[in-house]
């Protein structure tokens, strides 16, 4: 576990400049600000943040009175200063349930939020808005295990549990600090992840008598999650609202395999390039390989899109024997989707299944629209002529597909090994 902690934590140098950046960027945006002040937030305030993660969460905090009915106006406002703070920087406005933004600094990338400054969770106009209160919380109560936590955060990174983005259905990291400092550390967690079962209740601020209680008093949609973790400062939030069923399962699985025998294997993600797939699978089957440009958007929205095209293109490979498929992507990168396969082609004809004979009506209109028709244990069936047998032109096909096409930007390669 040294070896690993001595990876994934951040050096006195990279805290060093981490520090200089943040610093010099609130000084120079604090100094245009009016009625708001600008704050460091995420994993950076709380202390809990890995080596070599070059994002940087600033929170700008309006004031209260001033701003509490004119939450909707706070995107513009900010704009207004930043283009006054950085005027020749380039800034991209993001869209979410509150517009923010994202600049480069000094080597770092800064995501600026704009958000009301509340001192208790139910003044939030946003879910942005509690924020601070998230990290207050973790620095008083997670301040003996942030080491625990950063291993926590890199067994999920390596393992793609990490994540509450809605194509991921991961761990936030603000989950894995609540539930490491909920247990007291990270073995702590694993070994309690054995006994986890459907809907159990973590409540580290008590707000409920018992389990029942907090899963009627919760919004249902919110609870769709396999574990309900009462957010700390908000007895009405579930934390792990986004973890889905899959990635629950997949938990338990690694955190008892770790147990069984740790190694730091479990903390490595595994680089997945088109070299390594086809020396995985070698001998395996027919390896087709498909690489694409993302539409450009905010990365949930993206990453949905992607996800619901290898759900698409994984479902129609199905006929060629599918044996793995999976898909990968990084922000402001191509994506790879790669599928293997028994098949690298299917017969030139295929055996359509018809209605029972019986049902004269529908069997007519089943000859009309098919030709080479003929009679087997009772039914009416038919040699269809395969559109696309070889897998490569079957592949191709289905990326000029309207479901593919309104979801990927520019497809770059297609292959088949």
């Amino acid at each position: 576990m040294k070896l690993i902690l001595a990876a994934i934590k951040p050096s006195k140098e990279e805290e060093k400049q981490f520090s200089t950046s943040a610093n010099g960027f609130l000084r120079t945006l604090n100094a245009v600000l009016v009625d708001a002040r600008a704050i460091l937030g995420g994993s950076g305030a709380k202390g809990t943040w890995l080596s070599g993660n070059h994002d940087v969460d600033i929170f700008v905090l309006f004031d209260y009175k001033k701003y509490a009915d004119k939450s909707g106006e706070l995107s513009n406002l900010l704009e207004k200063y930043l283009k006054k703070a950085f005027p020749t920087v380039k800034i991209e406005r993001l869209h979410g349930s509150r517009d923010y933004f994202q600049l480069s600094f000094k080597g770092l990338m800064f995501e600026v939020v704009p958000i009301l400054k509340i001192s208790k969770a139910e003044q939030a106009r946003n879910i942005t808005d509690i924020s601070p209160l998230h990290s207050a919380w973790v620095n008083k109560h997670a301040a003996k295990v942030k080491d625990d936590i950063r291993s926590l955060k890199q067994f999920c990174k390596a393992n793609n549990l990490y994540g509450a983005e809605s194509y991921i259905g991961g761990f936030s990291g603000y989950v894995l600090e609540i539930v490491t400092a909920y247990y007291g550390s990270f073995e702590k967690v694993l070994k309690a992840a054995q006994k986890w079962k459907e809907k159990d209740v973590i409540d580290p601020s008590k707000f409920y008598p018992t389990p029942e209680m907090a899963l009627f008093h919760i919004n249902t949609s919110k609870l769709q999650s396999p574990l309900v973790v009462v957010d700390p400062v908000d007895k009405n939030r579930n934390a792990a609202a986004a973890w889905s069923h899959e990635k629950f399962l997949l938990f338990k699985g690694l955190a008892k395999k770790y147990l069984q025998k740790p190694a730091e294997e479990f903390f490595v993600k595994e680089k997945i390039t088109i070299g390594s797939l086809k020396e995985k699978y070698k001998g395996k089957g027919t390896l087709a390989l498909v690489t694409v440009t993302p539409t450009p958007g905010k990365e949930d929205a993206v990453g949905a899109k992607l996800l619901k095209v290898f759900e698409f293109m994984k479902e129609k490979l199905l006929g060629f024997g599918l044996v793995q498929g999976g898909w990968v992507w990084n922000r402001g990168e191509d994506a790879l989707f790669y599928f293997v396969v028994k098949k690298k082609e299917l017969p030139e004809l295929e055996v359509r299944v018809g209605p029972p004979l019986k049902m004269k009506e529908y069997v007519e209109d089943f000859k009309k629209k098919n030709k080479n028709t003929f009679e087997e244990k009772g039914r009416i069936m038919a040699k269809v002529k395969v559109e696309n047998p070889k897998l490569l032109d079957f592949v191709n096909a289905l990326l000029k597909d309207e479901y593919f096409t309104e979801r990927v930007g520019k497809i770059k390669k297609v292959e088949v090994f």
